[in-house]
């Protein structure tokens, strides 16, 4: 649910009042994303798709530099390498997940990949530490981002809709990213 509603939040914002600049990418980027994480949920894709998604968000994280670059307050700039971050994490999740989901089998799963499957379980116990201690890494950014984005909504005194969607969608992908090895 959580894709579902930061998904159509940002193709409402394209739409509806549509931004320049970064933030057309930004929103461009979590309708994308919210597209791929629920895709990733329901269906195992081929390598191909794999590997189209991770260059698509790393071109999406590429276009976000320029504006990290000109951003002059600290927020801005928080903001920005918060998207970065979550970008790095989608990239991550999508070229680590057959390392991170060693014992899943196509045969027997349930929902995407073996999350919540038993045929997960065992999983993590083939996972090399390395790969446990990245992934560890990007949930504790993704929390991170929902903290910042929290507290960026509670103290704007603008639109709250964008930052509480950012952290939404950092806190579903750390979630997923938890899921993963386990």
């Amino acid at each position: 649910m959580a894709f579902v509603l930061t998904g159509t939040a940002g193709i409402w914002i394209l739409v509806v009042c549509p931004p320049s600049g970064a933030e057309t990418v930004l929103h461009l980027n979590h309708a994308v994303m919210s597209a791929a994480m629920i895709l990733m949920i329901w269906v195992i894709v081929s390598d191909v798709a794999v590997w189209a998604q991770v260059a698509l968000f790393t071109v999406l994280a590429l276009a976000l530099l320029p504006a990290l670059r000109r951003a002059s307050d600290g927020a801005r700039r928080a903001d920005l390498v918060g998207h970065l971050a979550l970008n790095a994490a989608m990239i991550w999740m999508l070229a680590a997940m057959p390392l991170l989901m060693a014992d899943v089998h196509p045969g027997g799963l349930e929902g995407h990949a073996g999350h919540g499957s038993a045929a997960a379980i065992g999983a993590a116990a083939d996972t090399p530490g390395w790969a446990i201690t990245v992934n560890s890494l990007f949930v504790a950014v993704c929390a991170a981002g929902v903290v910042w984005w929290l507290v960026q909504a509670a103290a704007v005194r603008t639109h709250r809709l964008p930052a509480i969607g950012h952290g939404l969608m950092a806190g579903g992908m750390g979630t997923m990213l938890f899921l993963l090895p386990a």
